[in-house]
């Protein structure tokens, strides 16, 4: 517990016109500045839907929760482009695509675009391009596995877009040839949905249920509630604890025992 507040997470539907910054500090101001608050993955402020505000410990297990796969629904403009890929950016009138459209899935690479809060050297890129800088980007792979069409009425079409963590929607639609998303909303991350968004803190202990679970007793529970590393096997990272609860976050190691590297006692 931190003060009266318990630790977890806020499933909050953030508006458009916001950023995800104005959000923590919302929420930080509703529950009190001696509560640490975060989040898990920026939305953009044109951008509505589902952010994971994080309180208390749960902003330690932020990199976790950021690596789930995430769930979009995007209303794009065809035949113009945008500077920034948004309704934000410079608009201007271009050709529009052919169709069929290539919706690409699968295993990609992708190259984050100029306007965004990925860093070149050591700096946001979005702050240099906002100066009229070259920014150059560097390529990464990122899974696509749902990338469909929902309807198409004159210079508008509507996809459903299911993808990893680092997966930039406005390129996916760049590519499509001349076309900026006018709307994005992030419908799911992980195991959460933007329909179970509200006021309320799922205690962290739920919120990470997605994990596997390795419950321990007397010694082994002690131990790694100091960060020391325990019997036992799971497939990825797992969720330590014992009757009383969370424990531990803790990864495999080639022995056979979980290292704790993230921990909730003390």
């Amino acid at each position: 517990m931190t003060g009266s507040v318990p630790d977890g997470v806020i499933l909050f539907d953030k508006p458009a016109g916001i950023t995800s910054h104005d959000v923590v500090a919302g929420v930080r101001r509703r529950l009190g500045r001696a509560v640490k608050v975060g989040h898990a993955g920026t939305l953009d402020p044109f951008a509505t839907g589902l952010l994971l505000v994080l309180v208390g410990r749960a902003t330690r297990v932020q990199r976790f929760l950021m690596a789930l796969p995430k769930r979009y629904e995007t209303v794009v403009r065809l035949g113009w482009t945008s500077t920034t890929g948004d309704p934000e950016g410079e608009l201007a009138p271009g050709r529009m695509p052919a169709e069929p459209f290539a919706l690409a899935t699968g295993l990609l690479r992708q190259r984050p675009p100029a306007f965004s809060a990925v860093k070149v050297g050591g700096e946001r890129a979005y702050a240099r391009a906002r100066r009229g800088e070259a920014v150059e980007t560097v390529e990464r792979e990122v899974t696509v596995t749902r990338f469909e069409q929902l309807w198409r009425e004159d210079d508008r079409a509507a996809f459903a877009i299911e993808c990893s963590s680092g997966t930039y929607v406005r390129t996916l639609v760049a590519d499509l040839g001349d076309a900026y998303c006018l709307e994005l909303r992030r419908t799911g991350i992980g195991p959460f949905d933007v329909g179970d968004a509200s006021d309320d803190v799922v205690p962290l202990r739920d919120a990470l249920s997605f994990l596997p679970e390795v419950v321990l007793s007397g010694d082994d529970a002690r131990r790694a509630g100091h960060g020391v590393a325990v019997r036992g096997s799971a497939e990825g990272v797992a969720r330590l604890s014992d009757a009383t609860g969370l424990i531990a976050l803790a990864e495999p190691r080639e022995d056979g025992t979980l290292k704790p590297v993230v921990g909730f006692r003390g």
